[in-house]
């Protein structure tokens, strides 16, 4: 893994952590329903940026591999970014 995203991806995670303990107490507490809403989609916000910074990972590191090796190697990568966006054939 690329060692800026790396220290990155693992902040963002600590940052989640802290976020979801805040959630389980708000609801520990009984606090208005709007108000958890709120934070669970902050969280939601959160989960997609640490995907995007993965997925840039996976772009510079093992899909340019992937791509320049060719052929089986190429389309894994191709499915596996379909997978990863949900557009793969069920």
């Amino acid at each position: 893994m690329i060692e800026d995203i790396k220290k990155r991806a693992l902040h963002r995670t600590s940052i989640l952590e802290g976020q979801l303990r805040g959630i389980a107490r708000m609801i520990e507490s009984d606090e208005y329903c709007m108000d958890i809403i709120t934070q669970s989609r902050a969280v939601q916000r959160s989960l997609e940026s640490l995907n995007r910074l993965l997925l840039e990972n996976h772009l510079r590191t093992h899909v340019t591999h992937m791509f320049e090796e060719g052929g089986e190697q190429r389309e894994q990568a191709v499915d596996e970014l379909l997978k990863a966006f949900d557009f793969h054939s069920k």
